[in-house]
């Protein structure tokens, strides 16, 4: 089911960041489980409303949710990923409900995801994992559609160190590759925090793509349009020749299934798809003046 962060805060998505912590506040106040004991659905909502800010109070979140929707975002972004490092402790101490904080909170409401009850019933800190570091890269055009492996140079806690990154075919702009243990350590004995590795793609000066599918431009000559000829076709890894038929139009695509980004999980390869440009040239000898002349008595 889709989830609007906006829309569960009563807001648009031009608000600001004052009026996302106002709305959050003033709802959080509302629904909070102190004030709606044995509530189911208020404590559904307050789930929602404290979701919500946890990624629209966060300025990389609400990055990655304005720019791909919410189906996208949450192929990123596990629910872990939406609450770590979220920093609700500041707004729940302002409530003063039995003594609650962000942790408390937690416990109750989201699994003991902010802490853990020590001796005696006392609340102390768990162990947290540290925070994720993210690197931004760029791939060539290739790699990003073939996949393959990438070294890259990190520098973490004062230490260099070298990681070969494997990419998957198919990558696109803007995804993210997590290495696990790979960020920041934890304040207080958890586990490392992740890198996460956003790809940028160079552009490729005879492909592009759509999805799935390539695409390139393949020049011929007038005759071969009108009389059909054949050519060869540059792809990501070889040339293929193709037959051109009699009578081919100017931006006609001729497709060479299976050339295109492979397949992942059991799904098809894309397509290649060779978009015919018919060349006219610049300059003509008088040979070829007088030919063309005699054509264009023939109405051709």
């Amino acid at each position: 089911m889709a989830k609007d962060y906006y829309a569960a805060l009563g807001l648009e998505k031009t608000a600001s960041d004052e009026q996302i912590k106002k709305a959050y506040r003033k709802l959080a106040m509302k629904f909070h489980p102190d004030k709606n004991p044995d509530d189911k659905t208020a404590e559904e909502r307050f789930k929602e409303i404290t979701e919500a800010y946890a990624v629209l109070s966060d300025t990389e979140k609400k990055q990655q949710y304005d720019q791909y929707g919410d189906a996208a975002f949450h192929q990123r972004f596990s629910q872990e990923d939406i609450f770590r490092n979220a920093d609700l402790g500041d707004i729940f101490r302002e409530f003063g409900f039995g003594g609650g904080g962000g942790d408390d909170i937690f416990g109750q409401i989201f699994g003991n995801r902010g802490g853990h009850q020590g001796c005696g019933g006392q609340q102390r800190p768990r162990p947290r994992k540290g925070q994720d570091y993210l690197m931004r890269i760029t791939i060539p055009f290739r790699q990003a559609v073939l996949g393959g492996e990438r070294r890259v140079d990190l520098d973490r806690n004062g230490q260099s160190e070298q990681l070969q990154v494997r990419i998957p075919p198919g990558i696109e702009p803007g995804q993210k590759l997590r290495i696990s243990g790979k960020g920041g350590a934890s304040p207080n004995g958890g586990p490392n925090g992740d890198l996460m590795i956003e790809i940028n793609i160079t552009k490729h000066p005879h492909f592009r793509r759509e999805e799935s599918d390539l695409y390139t431009t393949v020049k011929i000559p007038f005759t071969g349009a009108c009389l059909g000829t054949s050519v060869e076709v540059k792809t990501l890894e070889d040339t293929k020749r193709i037959k051109i038929k009699p009578g081919t139009q100017n931006g006609s695509k001729v497709r060479l299934k299976g050339f295109g980004v492979p397949g992942r999980s059991g799904q098809q390869a894309g397509d290649l798809y060779a978009i015919i440009e018919v060349a006219v040239p610049k300059e003509l000898s008088d040979e070829q003046k007088e030919l063309l002349d005699k054509l264009g008595d023939l109405d051709l």
